[in-house]
């Protein structure tokens, strides 16, 4: 075909990347085939549900749907035959046992792949890997596809933020071309055309540089965050305000103001793995050297968790038999993702410890009771604070920043708080008679 005719699309693996890329670009005019090894995820998807929490995703699957441009199957058969561009999107988490990032998905998925690919088709990898997995995918591929070499890599890492991954998909704020080949960049550009229509900068890259801006992304973002907190730390110790040192670095416009929020830290299925696999494969390359300091922004990182128990403990005298609030379980508001959640981390310790902890989040206590059924859960803010001797904020959700101090004061048994976040209004908290604590704040 022209390299510059739309292309029919397939998407390999349909969790939270491959779905929501599947249906994004069905809804930009792309005929869109998702493929995965799991019937139950296709039959849902295909019956118009979405698996997960992600604000808008779910009308723009039933949009999709509707128009006949986007379909579900488990055979890579017919994903050969469909698809010119196959975007492969499987996970790639931490190895058990390992700081390795475990490629099992995506090389199942090229091996399944493959053998189907009869003619010239380009594959682009969109899943976060080691550098280093595109040379060796790009051998595979041509080993195994009866197309041979015309059968061309290309990589484009992905940037979505969970609770915000439609417009991170539909407008991006930059797209990064790692290829080989101009006909692969052609393809690419052919594959984003409505994209690159709103003036998307793009990257041409390499292959290697493809695959590191994500885990560099990810990796300077994680430092951030570990860096205010190392801050708050010191703040604690000399008795000054982390806030205030956060709000007064925010207004140096070499710094800005992103990430630079104190508080419980990072999780979530990116950034923890993330950085974790790239000093990994740091080591492996012989420059593990370089990047060493990543051990410590992880360190940091999990430090606020058992810091954050430290204030409950503090404020308590003791969290044996204690009632604890806990608010929030996802990762992040806006989710329901409890990968590596520093909430349910902290909710846990204090319920270890003896505590009498009920947790409630506005999305994620599905997947937190189905992981965690040793915690207790509850069915509102208010409900999970009757009779508390704290309330602990673990996630920022905007319902949990608008509940007045006065209205909790009559359900609580003490009005204590503790802020894991800086998500609340000191000052409001405290005017309305709160005994209030922050990491970094005196």
């Amino acid at each position: 075909m022209n390299p510059t005719e739309s292309p029919r699309l397939t998407v390999i693996g349909t969790g939270y990347l491959g779905a929501t890329h599947a249906i994004c670009m069905a809804v930009l005019g792309f005929e869109v085939l998702g493929v995965d090894v799991d019937q139950r995820k296709v039959d849902r998807l295909a019956s118009g549900e979405v698996p997960f929490f992600e604000p808008g995703l779910p009308e723009l699957l039933t949009k999709a749907l509707e128009s006949g441009r986007l379909r579900f199957t488990t055979s890579f058969e017919e994903a050969g035959e469909f698809g010119d561009v196959h975007f492969l999107c499987v996970g790639t988490p931490q190895q058990p046992g390992s700081d390795a990032a475990d490629l099992t998905y995506v090389d199942a998925a090229v091996r399944a792949l493959a053998p189907n690919l009869t003619r010239r088709a380009l594959v682009v990898g969109k899943s976060t890997v080691p550098v280093g997995t595109a040379q060796r995918i790009t051998g595979v591929l041509h080993d195994l596809a009866p197309a041979g070499e015309d059968v061309e890599l290309a990589w484009n890492p992905e940037f979505l933020r969970e609770g915000f991954a439609v417009d991170d998909t539909m407008r991006p704020d930059r797209l990064v071309f790692g290829v080989a080949s101009d006909w692969a960049l052609e393809r690419l550009e052919a594959a984003f055309r409505p994209i690159l229509d709103l003036g998307t900068p793009v990257v041409r890259t390499d292959l290697a540089t493809a695959e590191l801006v994500k885990v560099a992304a990810n990796s300077f973002l994680a430092t951030k965050i570990s860096y205010i907190n190392a801050m708050a730390e010191v703040c604690e110790a000399v008795g000054a305000d982390i806030k205030h040192l956060a709000d007064s670095l925010a207004l140096d416009d070499r710094i800005g103001g992103k990430f630079l929020k104190p508080g419980l830290g990072f999780g979530g299925g990116c950034l923890p793995k993330d950085i974790r696999a790239f000093a990994h494969r740091a080591e492996e390359l012989g420059v593990g050297q370089a990047v060493s300091f990543l051990r410590e922004v992880d360190d940091i990182n999990r430090r606020r968790r058992a810091r954050t128990v430290d204030l409950v403990r503090e404020m308590l005298g003791g969290i044996s038999g204690k009632r604890i609030a806990a608010w929030g379980a996802a990762f992040k508001p806006n989710s329901d993702d409890i990968r590596d959640a520093p909430a349910l981390d902290v909710a846990r310790t204090m319920h270890g410890l003896g505590g009498h902890v009920r947790v409630f989040d506005p999305a994620a206590l599905d997947n937190a009771r189905r992981a965690f059924p040793e915690l207790r859960y509850g069915d509102s803010a208010l409900d999970v604070a009757q009779d508390a001797d704290v309330v602990v904020l673990l996630t920022e959700w905007s319902d949990f920043k608008e509940i007045d101090p006065e209205a909790l004061a009559q359900v609580v048994r003490h009005k204590r708080i503790v802020d894991g976040r800086h998500a609340l209004d000191a000052d409001r908290w405290r005017a309305a008679g709160w005994e209030y604590r922050a990491l970094g704040r005196s």
